[in-house]
């Protein structure tokens, strides 16, 4: 079950990218996991789901860590024991983990144009630059999956995707941009990079303060 990709976007942040296409027997083969992890794999319904989390734990692992050096915060947000900044994503058959020194989020979804129908919801200030002769798909995907990641960095939750989160104008030749959280006690800028992975966007936030 090889390491699909790594990425080393600077110094101090790695990024792990696995291509889940094991069977959830051969994923759970050599992974011990806490007794809160075991609770909430039982309670997944869906194989895919288990697949995914499972999936994270192996990337863990390639990152020298173990599901007992991870906890969650009220909100859900995920850390690291030793104080390091993690984020996680998984979608359909790709999962992917980020862990920096600085402020860090991730996400990975696939291209669908399922997105245009919802893109009501969390598009507002980016429908000034979306560019007609651009991939249309790719774009919205792009924006949501920069929501997404400058959400998860976010530790207190309760964002809106619409109206607390912008998204900096781009082209998909670009490859990165900028996006900036506008909470009450949380006015924050961060510098977004986005990449195809077969058919998925992968998306990542930084912060801009990290050093190359």
């Amino acid at each position: 079950m090889p390491l699909y990709k790594t990425i080393k976007p600077n110094k101090h942040t790695t990024i792990y990218v696995w291509k889940i296409e094991a069977s959830l027997c051969e994923l759970s083969k050599e992974i011990e996991l806490n007794e809160r992890s075991k609770k909430r794999l039982l309670s997944m319904k869906s194989k895919l789901h288990q697949r995914g989390f499972l999936s994270v734990r192996h990337l863990l692992r390639e990152a020298g860590y173990t599901d007992f050096d991870l906890y969650y915060n009220e909100n859900g947000k995920p850390h690291l024991k030793d104080g390091k900044n993690i984020s996680i994503t998984h979608s359909f058959n790709f999962s992917a983990i980020i862990i920096s020194d600085s402020e860090v989020g991730i996400d990975i979804e696939m291209n669908r144009e399922k997105i245009k129908i919802i893109q009501h919801k969390f598009v507002n200030f980016e429908s000034g630059f979306i560019h007609q002769d651009d991939d249309y798909i790719q774009q919205l995907t792009v924006i949501w999956g920069a929501k997404e990641s400058l959400y998860k960095i976010y530790p207190h939750g309760g964002l809106t995707f619409k109206n607390d989160i912008d998204i900096n104008s781009f082209q998909i030749i670009d490859k990165k941009t900028t996006g900036f959280i506008k909470a009450e006690d949380w006015q924050k800028s961060y510098n977004i990079y986005f990449e195809q992975v077969e058919n998925f966007t992968l998306v990542y936030a930084i912060d801009p303060l990290s050093n190359d």
